[in-house]
C-alpha cells in the first residue's frame, strides 16, 4: 500500500494548494462583490457549467473511461491503446462542442430551468444568462482537461491533474481584482475568468501527454469498440456517481424561492466543506479508481479488497476529526474568511447554519467517493445508480419537508442525509457481493477513533466561543485564533491516537 500512500500524499498536496487558493478566491468574490442578488446571479450561471463538470467530466466520464483505459493500458498494445485514446478524444470533442452551442443558444431556458425564482426580476434573469453564455464553453475545456487527467492518473502521474484547479483560482482572483473595475457590470469579470480558466487549464496539461506518446489526435469514431464500451457505461453512472452533485443543484433550485442570499450562503458553506472533501475526497477518488481498476484488469481479488480496505481506514481516521472540526468552527471559520463590510454577521449567521447542515454529512461524502469505485472499477454500473436513485429520491422528500422549518439550512441537511443512506447502501452491495470484507483491527480502530474525537471535540468547544466574540475580533487576531484552534484540534487528536496506539501502519493497510 506503500504506493497508494504516495500517491494520496501527492494528490492531496497538491489539491491542498488548489483548495487554499480557493478560500483566497473566495475571499474576495466576499470582499468584492458581497452576497446578494448579484452574486446569486454569477454561482447560478458557474454552477451550471460546474455541475455539469462533475456531472459529466470528472464524473460520469471519468468513472467510465478510466476503467477501460487501464484494460487498454493492462492487456492491449500501445497502438491499440493510442489509437484509443484518439478515438475517444476526437468522439467527446464532438460531442462536447454540440452541447456547449446547445447550452449558449439556450442560456435563457436553462436559467429559467435551474434557477426558477429569477424569472420575477426581468434585470437578474438577463444578467444571470449572459453570464451562463460566457460560462458554459468551460464545460467543453474542463471535460477535455479531465479526459487529459485521466490518461495521466492511469498511468500513475496523479501530481499534474491534482495541480491543474490551482488555474482556476488564480484566473478568477485575477479577473475579480484587475477585470472587474473595467466593466460595466463588475460581476462579469469572474464569468470572463471562469472561461479563460477551462482554456488554460486544457493547454497546460498537454504537455505532459507527450512523454508518455499520448497527445490526442482528435478523430471522431462513436463506432470504435473501446468508445461504445465507454459511452454505454457513461449513461447509467451519469446518476450514480452524482447524486451529491444533484442534489446541490435541487438545493440551487428551491433556494432561489428563499430569501435573498440563500444561494450564496449555500455556497459558501458548501465550499468550505469542499476543502477537506476535496483534499481527502477527491484525492482518495482519484488514487483508487485507476488501482482498483488495475487491479480488476490482474484479475486480483485479494488485492482489490485490500485496496477498498485502505481507502475506507483512511476515511474515517481522516475524514471523521475534519467534519467534527467544521461542525464546531463553523461560525469562526467563515466569521474569519468572509465577513466584511459587504458580508455582514447576518450572513455570517446563516452561513454557518448550513455549513453545520453540510459538515455533517463529510464522511459519508467521502465514503461515496471511496465505495462507488468498487462497482465502477468492475464496469458495474447498475448497482450504483439503481442506489443513486433511491438516495435522490430521499433527499427530494428530505428537501420538501426541512425546508419549511430550517430553511436553506434544510436543504444543506437534506443532502447530508442523502450522502449518508448513499453510503451505507453501497458499502451493503459490496458486502454482499463478496466484493470487500473488512480485514482484522478495525472494532480497536472504532474505539481509538472515537475516544480521539471526543478529546478533540472538547477542546475545540472550549476554544469556539460564541460567534459574535469573533466578528467583535480585529481580523488579524481572527485568524490567529482560528489557526491556534485548528491546530489545537489536530494535535489533540493525533497526540491522543498515538497514545492509544495507533501508528503509521493504519493508514497504509494491512
Amino acid at each position: 500500500m506503500g504506493s497508494l500512500v504516495r500517491s494520496l500524499s501527492t494528490v492531496g498536496g497538491n489539491t491542498l494548494v488548489s483548495r487554499v487558493l480557493g478560500f483566497v478566491r473566495d475571499l474576495v468574490t466576499a470582499q468584492v462583490f458581497g452576497a446578494g442578488a448579484i452574486t446569486d446571479a454569477f454561482f447560478v450561471a458557474f454552477k451550471i457549467p460546474n455541475f455539469l463538470r462533475r456531472l459529466f467530466a470528472e464524473g460520469a466520464f471519468s468513472t467510465a473511461f478510466v476503467p477501460v483505459l487501464s484494460e487498454y493500458k493492462t492487456r492491449r498494445s500501445f497502438d491499440e491503446l493510442r489509437l484509443f485514446v484518439d478515438h475517444m478524444a476526437g468522439t467527446l470533442g464532438l460531442v462536447l462542442i454540440g452541447v456547449t452551442a446547445l447550452g449558449m443558444l439556450g442560456a435563457p431556458l436553462v436559467v429559467g430551468l435551474f434557477a426558477p425564482g429569477f424569472v420575477g426580476d426581468q434585470a437578474l434573469f438577463d444578467l444571470t444568462a449572459d453570464m451562463l453564455r460566457i460560462t458554459f464553453p468551460y464545460i467543453l475545456f474542463i471535460s477535455l482537461t479531465a479526459f487529459c487527467g485521466g490518461v495521466l492518473n492511469v498511468h500513475q502521474k496523479f501530481g499534474v491533474p491534482a495541480f491543474t484547479p490551482v488555474l482556476l483560482n488564480l484566473s478568477l482572483i485575477a479577473s475579480a481584482l484587475w477585470l472587474a473595475p473595467w466593466l460595466d457590470q463588475p460581476i462579469t469579470a469572474l464569468a470572463w475568468g471562469v472561461l479563460l480558466a477551462g482554456v488554460v487549464q486544457f493547454f497546460f496539461q498537454l504537455p505532459f501527454l507527450r512523454p508518455l506518446g499520448l497527445v490526442p489526435r482528435f478523430r471522431p469514431a462513436p463506432r470504435d469498440a473501446g468508445v461504445r464500451r465507454v459511452l454505454k457505461l457513461m449513461v447509467p453512472a451519469l446518476f450514480g456517481v452524482s447524486v451529491a452533485q444533484i442534489s446541490l443543484l435541487i438545493d440551487t433550485l428551491i433556494a432561489s424561492f428563499l430569501e435573498a442570499g440563500s444561494i450564496s450562503w449555500l455556497y459558501y458553506s458548501d465550499r468550505l466543506m469542499e476543502f477537506p472533501l476535496g483534499i481527502l475526497g477527491a484525492a482518495l477518488a482519484t488514487v483508487i479508481l485507476p488501482n482498483l481498476s488495475r487491479k480488476h484488469a490482474e484479475a486480483s481479488p485479494d488485492g482489490f479488497a485490500r485496496t477498498l480496505d485502505w481507502g475506507l481506514r483512511t476515511t474515517v481516521l481522516l475524514a471523521v476529526p475534519a467534519s467534527i472540526g467544521l461542525f464546531v468552527l463553523a461560525g469562526p471559520m467563515i466569521a474569519t474568511l468572509f465577513q466584511s463590510g459587504q458580508f455582514d454577521a447576518h450572513d455570517v449567521l446563516m452561513s454557518e447554519r448550513s455549513l453545520r447542515a453540510y459538515s455533517a454529512g463529510l464522511t459519508a461524502f467521502i465514503l461515496v467517493k471511496v465505495l462507488a469505485p468498487g462497482f465502477y472499477a468492475r464496469q458495474d454500473t447498475r448497482t450504483p445508480v439503481r442506489i443513486a436513485v433511491i438516495s435522490l429520491a430521499f433527499n427530494m422528500a428530505c428537501n420538501f419537508v426541512l425546508v419549511w422549518s430550517l430553511r436553506h439550512a434544510g436543504l444543506a441537511l437534506s443532502t447530508t442525509l442523502s450522502a449518508g443512506l448513499n453510503a451505507f447502501l453501497l458499502y451493503r452491495g459490496l458486502r454482499r457481493e463478496g466484493v470487500y470484507a473488512p480485514t482484522g483491527g478495525w472494532r480497536m480502530l472504532w474505539l481509538r477513533l472515537t475516544l480521539a474525537s471526543v478529546a478533540m471535540t472538547a477542546v475545540l468547544l472550549w476554544g469556539a466561543g460564541d460567534v459574535a466574540q469573533w466578528l467583535a475580533m480585529p481580523r488579524g487576531d481572527r485568524v490567529l485564533a482560528l489557526a491556534g484552534w485548528i491546530a489545537a484540534g489536530a494535535v489533540t487528536y493525533a497526540g491522543t491516537l498515538l497514545a492509544l496506539g495507533t501508528r503509521l501502519r493504519d493508514f497504509r493497510g494491512r
